[in-house]
């Protein structure tokens, strides 16, 4: 039996996660649950599977939570960081799902290492903002991270039984989002509705604008190279249209090994709360005769400068990447909210880097500090 803490639970990776152990309850107990918002389904969740402690935004929440929940039973309702930070360390838990969106699972993240908690990561920004201080306490730690993302899992099951020093290249792929074809002339008359209609995916509002940016790849870039201790110039983005493919690894005798499976994140949820075990999840494989072919091509870096953008950050380090990180959140916020247009998003992100003078080997407080100042200046300039 594992006992699960899962920060983010009404999102879409810890619904998932909620519905392996709704399919597996001699497996799995949930311990400790947080959300931000949305009272009334998170109420309903405390409900089903009665944690010990849950956590959401803040104190007004917490008091709207305390009034909707029904029922008997009436777990302890914390709040805010410290709220997040003692659900993520929570005693009885060993591990820790990490599915809050955004700048906000880092701390999180550095509370559940140092509780020694094994942590299964689906909150990149924690790596990208702070890969080499979050790895570096894990390995002091003997703290486990396994990945939830579909193609950091698929590169961790690729590399699995084979030599670190035989890898030569990881290919890393991207289903392209709704704008693959899309001329870029008509990228001026991109809507909210058009940018949220994923076609292979089914995520949270967030990470689908990243998806169509390709920011999101440009974020698994970052994490990439923390995860797995590369370089950035060992890996290539593929557009992989039928995300089929979730990510391949390349060795030196030239063998290419892939991970393959439906577009669902259940496979890489439960492989990462379950390895080395594999657990049923009753999904169908792909129908590879209907498919046809899987196809891969280049990434259109004119259209989709994100990628550029990361690659500039993985080669500068320091808090480049926290600022890159920061300034996309405050502007896929500001479009999510219709206060800019999909192309400002790359703007304002590439002006913030710009503008940005560059610390090395920061410690934490640097890193929140360059993230503070990308926040206030995308602000300023929105």
């Amino acid at each position: 039996m594992k006992y699960l803490s899962i920060l983010g639970s009404t999102g879409s990776i810890g619904t998932s996660a909620l519905d392996i152990v709704r399919m597996h309850p001699d497996r799995f107990c949930v311990k400790a649950l947080t959300a931000a918002n949305n009272i009334d389904f998170f109420s309903q969740q405390i409900d089903e599977f009665k944690p010990e402690l849950v956590a959401v935004l803040d104190e007004e929440k917490a008091l709207e939570l305390s009034r909707v929940l029904k029922g008997n039973h009436r777990p302890e309702i914390l709040f805010g960081e410290a709220g997040y930070c003692e659900a993520a360390s929570y005693g009885t838990c060993d591990t820790i799902l990490l599915a809050m969106v955004g700048a906000a699972g880092l701390k999180p993240a550095l509370c559940a290492i140092e509780a020694k908690k094994q942590i299964a990561l689906a909150n990149k920004e924690t790596l990208v903002m702070a890969g080499e201080i979050v790895m570096a306490k894990a390995k002091e730690n003997g703290v486990s991270i396994l990945p939830v993302d579909s193609e950091h899992s698929a590169i961790y099951q690729c590399l699995k039984g084979n030599l670190k020093k035989d890898v030569t290249k990881i290919f890393l792929t991207a289903s392209g989002g709704p704008f693959r074809e899309k001329p870029f002339d008509e990228f001026k008359s991109i809507t909210l509705k058009d940018a949220l209609n994923h076609p292979t995916w089914n995520m949270g509002h967030k990470i689908t604008i990243d998806s169509a940016t390709l920011m999101n790849k440009g974020l698994e870039i970052i994490e990439a190279v923390h995860l797995f201790n590369i370089t950035h110039e060992e890996i290539e983005v593929l557009v992989h249209p039928q995300s089929i493919v979730h990510s391949m690894v390349g060795y030196k005798d030239g063998s290419i090994m892939a991970q393959m499976g439906p577009p669902d994140m259940k496979g890489a949820i439960s492989y990462a709360l379950s390895e080395p075990d594999r657990i049923d999840l009753q999904m169908d494989f792909p129908d590879f005769v209907s498919l046809g072919a899987l196809t891969f091509e280049k990434p259109d870096t004119q259209k989709f400068p994100s990628l550029e953008f990361a690659f500039e950050a993985c080669k500068q380090k320091g808090t480049l990447p926290a600022v890159m990180n920061a300034a996309n959140e405050v502007a896929v916020s500001a479009f999510l909210e219709k206060r800019i247009d999909f192309l400002d998003i790359f703007k304002l992100i590439s002006r913030t880097m710009e503008l940005h003078t560059q610390i090395d080997n920061p410690d934490l407080s640097g890193i929140i500090e360059a993230d503070c100042w990308a926040r206030e200046k995308v602000q300023s300039q929105i």
